[in-house]
């Protein structure tokens, strides 16, 4: 009998809309996974888009480039925060990012619903730049 075994998932560290801003305050770099639409009507200053997910017709679709993506914005040192709505995107992304080697990764709960909730800046985009 042949038993495979699987290696146990990364500790996701989650931190909430205060630490996330304390962090990104002290040099992190956000990622933020949600789709390019939603990114467009707001988001932290300074975050870079990469969509861990696209909305299609048929449903969720996971975004196949993302790790590759990712990689070509950030080295697997970096410290990184990740963010979406509301922190369920971010889990998974940054469950995948941790498995692909990215060591300072942490998921944002909460999310961009939590950092617009507390006031905190947003940039948005003007149209038509």
């Amino acid at each position: 009998m042949v038993f495979l075994l699987r290696s146990p998932e990364p500790a996701v560290t989650t931190v909430d809309v205060h630490a996330a801003k304390d962090l990104l305050g002290s040099g992190h770099r956000y990622l933020d996974v949600r789709s390019v639409e939603e990114f467009s009507k707001g988001h932290p200053e300074g975050a870079v888009n990469v969509p861990y997910l696209f909305f299609t017709p048929e449903g969720r679709l996971k975004n196949a480039e993302f790790l590759d993506q990712v990689s070509k914005i950030f080295g697997k040192d970096d410290a990184i925060v990740v963010g979406c709505a509301s922190g369920l995107r971010s889990i998974q992304a940054t469950t995948d990012l941790l498995n692909a080697g990215f060591k300072n990764t942490k998921n944002f709960g909460g999310g961009f619903a939590a950092w617009a909730e507390k006031g905190f800046a947003v940039k948005v985009p003007q149209a038509g730049l």
